[in-house]
């Protein structure tokens, strides 16, 4: 199924490289109009290209009105204010072009999809809790991933977790000394967790345990068995909890290579800074030093001949390509480490193959919290799990006000899938690169632009289909004729056409609240058209036909949508 916009923009390139006799294909942009009134679609051509052309805009967008061919797509154009020209399709194509929907792919053949990305998101350290400090590149990377998949981008999701350096010397200090075998039963990660606090509040009193650390950790790195028996113990540990938390945001990966995965990769990788003479020593350390001083010195190598992050993202560089052939690598972190990701991605550069090919480095804002959430076991470090739970728990609450009938076990479900849903559309709904406030208030509100606001929508849409069944109705017509309605269904049509341009300007930008801007849009049309208009009580058939038709489209861009967030849809609540 090819995209409106680009059906559009070749009809006019058609047209107007005829009127004016030379390629102006790539002047052409086809924009979704501000308002009704100004049509279904905008283009500026006769703006843009007046010097090209020699004449002024509202003359050569005269004559590209005057002379464009009648055709099976455009009802008539218009010219308004300088030289817009605005776009109004006909009723019989767009009733042809949403038959489509459901029935046929779309056609993103026009990007460069034959490629293999690389996304490394997420990232948490081992032995330690996911907090509300991994929610940000969790959700954002699995969606990026998400939208890449739906336009036939071939994705390798990569979770790059902290499983080597020099907290592992410590815990296996704390661990030998003051673990509590029976809470390390119940709750593995949890008893790491406060023997690594333990630790360094006893080192503030006892300076010889940093010594200690450092030589379990050596033990470690040297290959001790036992040590390296505990750390895998650790990671095991680690994983499992993990993918506790992502398997209730439906997030799995292909695969976990940590740091330590790097490790026996690094010292060829120095070697290489040195005999190109890239990195030099300064101080008893490695550092690559850049021209003209555009980015701070990016040190590869510490004096005690320990390696640091830019070693291992040089090496995860190359392995990536050299291994998994990929084209193309997203990394998705805080923008607190731009400056790191611009030294590796340029030390890179400097290397040339394998290192050089693209990558870009996904920017997002720091997440705060704008008022008391509840009671956390971690203190002052809100745990991803009792973020989640604790959004299940106010969903469900709603449910058994609203609709106490419904079975213990669906209203679980139910409350899970709109509980975590709720969170991730708060946070793909914003854009990423600014810093966002959570509460509670925002995240599950049934009003304005929330995750529960489209679910609503989406269970509106469902329960028409169960009245339909209950009520033994059949449809006699199965065409939306677009002819028998006014205003806001046929909006609603042009909504549901647009879907795939949100996806493609997403993908372009990295931004998933482009897409989420476009649900609620269209969310709120659908709203306005079921309240506005009988549906299933329309005494005419064709019409009443046509509506629980432009209904179901509409659940369908919904679903498809939310689900390129990483939301899934429930059917009642």
């Amino acid at each position: 199924m090819e995209l409106l916009t680009n059906k559009i923009k070749k009809l006019f390139s058609e047209n107007i490289n005829k009127i004016f006799e030379n390629d102006f294909s790539d002047k052409i942009d086809i924009q979704n109009s501000t308002k009704k009134e100004f049509g279904d679609f905008q283009t500026n051509f006769a703006l843009v290209s007046s010097k090209l052309i020699g004449k002024n805009p509202r003359e050569i967008a005269t004559e590209i009105v005057t002379e464009f061919e009648k055709n099976e797509i455009i009802e008539k154009l218009e010219i308004a204010g300088p030289g817009f020209i605005n776009i109004f399709l006909k009723n019989e194509f767009l009733n042809k072009e949403i038959k489509k929907l459901e029935n046929e792919k779309y056609d993103f053949s026009f990007l460069d999809t034959n490629k293999t990305v690389i996304i490394d998101y997420s990232s948490p350290n081992i032995a330690k809790r996911m907090h509300i400090g991994h929610l940000r590149s969790t959700i954002i990377g699995h969606s990026i991933k998400k939208i890449l998949e739906f336009l036939g981008i071939k994705v390798i999701s990569d979770n790059h977790i902290g499983d080597w350096g020099t907290q592992f010397g410590k815990l296996i200090v704390g661990y030998k000394n003051w673990l509590e075998k029976s809470t390390y039963e119940k709750d593995p990660i949890g008893e790491l967790e406060r023997i690594y606090v333990l630790f360094s509040d006893k080192a503030k009193e006892d300076p010889t345990l940093e010594e200690s650390a450092r030589s379990e950790l050596k033990k470690l790195q040297q290959g001790d068995s036992e040590n390296i028996k505990l750390w895998k113990e650790f990671i095991e540990i680690s994983l499992k909890e993990y993918n506790k938390v992502y398997g209730r945001l439906g997030i799995k990966f292909d695969y976990y290579y940590g740091e330590s995965f790097y490790n026996d990769m690094m010292p060829e990788i120095l070697k290489e800074l040195k005999e190109r003479n890239i990195a030099k020593e300064d101080q008893g350390a490695l550092v690559v030093f850049f021209d003209e001083d555009k980015l701070p010195p990016a040190i590869v190598q510490k004096k005690d001949g320990s390696f640091l992050y830019a070693t291992s993202d040089l090496a995860t560089m190359k392995f990536r390509k050299e291994k998994l052939k990929v084209d193309e690598a997203i990394y998705v972190t805080d923008d607190r480490q731009q400056n790191h990701f611009k030294q590796v991605f340029e030390i890179g550069k400097m290397l040339g193959e394998p290192y050089n090919y693209k990558k870009l480095h996904v920017i997002f804002g720091i997440m705060r919290f704008g008022d008391v959430i509840f009671s956390s076991r971690s203190g002052n470090i809100i745990r991803l799990v009792d973020l989640l739970d604790e959004a299940k728990k106010q969903v469900k609450q709603v449910i058994n006000e609203k609709n106490p009938d419904i079975p213990e076990d669906e209203k679980d479900e139910i409350a899970e899938t709109i509980g975590s849903g709720a969170i991730k559309y708060f946070d793909l709904s914003q854009n990423r690169t600014s810093d966002v406030t959570f509460t509670w208030d925002k995240v599950l509100n049934f009003e304005g632009n929330t995750g529960p606001y489209l679910q609503y929508t989406y269970v509106r849409i469902m329960s028409i289909f169960r009245k339909l069944k209950e009520e033994n109705i059949t449809l006699e017509n199965k065409e939306i004729v677009l002819e028998n309605m006014d205003g806001i269904e046929r909006e609603l049509a042009v909504s549901l056409l647009r879907f795939p341009q949100f996806v493609v300007k997403a993908y372009e930008t990295l931004k998933p609240n482009i897409i989420a801007e476009y649900l609620f849009d269209t969310a709120k049309l659908f709203n306005n058209f079921y309240n506005s208009k009988q549906i299933l009580k329309e005494e005419n058939p064709k019409v009443r036909d046509a509506r629980i038709l432009l209904a179901q489209k509409t659940a369908f861009i919904l679903k498809q949508g939310l689900d390129l967030l990483g939301i899934n849809t429930v059917n009642r609540m």
